[in-house]
């Protein structure tokens, strides 16, 4: 088997910037499509009113509830599995009319400790003076690939790592124009470059374009450069709506399409 390398550029809970290294551009489309449409989330698919005395239509409500990210924790739980979440609020008193009561995504209440909000702070509705809404919801378990408000990752996508080039210096008449560059560069020309965090550039480092404010211009000041792509080298930016985290996200991702191409290895040998 193939060893693949993996290089993070910044990485945190929720989101994370990476390289991966040998792919091909069909396996590189392969991991972000699995990635929103192959990873399962728990999302609320049943809503059950008890009271909504709320300016605010049933319908439109349960619309809102569907949309809060809910935390899906790997492994866990299987695809069509249920969790039972309720909801009760109640407006202030009669004596401030002009008073309101937010009920949040906070006060959904899980009747399994695993699975609740991933946000406590998404606002669902307003309600006034002894309005009250009363809620019980069915949360299950799929992909995105059979309903969007299952993907966990919402912003997922790839792009080539570049290098950049320096074939000479500019002319002395240069107009000073800036060379725009957006993604991540793997530093072959050290030393030509700025150093954008005050020490010393170094040939192989991986270098977001936004460190130079994405303007070749100022990391590489009165010389002409080219830009070529990595072959087989992708960046990927991953950002999760806290379902799970990142890390999560890339590793499910990548046991699904194992397990498809183990299922499809299966089927040929039959």
């Amino acid at each position: 088997m193939e060893e693949y390398e993996v290089q993070f550029v910044d990485r945190d809970d929720r989101s994370a910037r990476f390289v991966v290294r040998p792919i091909t551009p069909a396996f590189a489309n392969g991991i972000r499509r699995a990635m929103i449409a192959d990873v399962p989330t728990f999302s609320i698919d049943n809503v059950r009113v008890i009271e909504n005395s709320s300016v605010m239509f049933d319908e439109q409500i349960g619309l809102r509830l569907g949309l809060v990210p809910l935390t899906t924790p790997p492994g866990e739980f299987e695809i069509g599995d249920e969790v039972t979440l309720s909801l009760d609020v109640q407006g202030p008193s009669r004596e401030d009319p002009e008073e309101t009561k937010t009920a949040y995504s906070g006060d959904l209440v899980s009747s399994d400790p695993m699975v609740g909000p991933a946000d406590d702070n998404i606002p669902i509705i307003d309600l006034k003076a002894e309005q009250r809404l009363e809620i019980e919801v069915d949360a299950v378990l799929d992909v995105g690939r059979d309903h969007a408000k299952h993907q966990g990752g919402v912003a997922v996508g790839y792009r080539h790592l570049q290098q950049v080039e320096v074939v000479g210096d500019k002319g002395e008449f240069d107009d000073g124009e800036p060379h725009i560059l957006r993604g991540v560069i793997e530093e072959t020309a050290a030393e030509h470059a700025v150093p954008t965090d005050g020490g010393e550039a170094e040939n192989g480092e991986l270098v977001p374009t936004e460190a130079f404010d994405n303007d070749l211009t100022n990391r590489y000041p009165g010389k002409e450069v080219e830009v070529h792509d990595v072959e087989n080298a992708f960046v990927f930016h991953v950002e999760t709506d806290g379902s799970f985290s990142a890390d999560d996200l890339v590793v499910q991702s990548v046991g699904t399409l194992e397990n498809r191409a183990q299922e499809l290895k299966d089927a040929v040998q039959l």
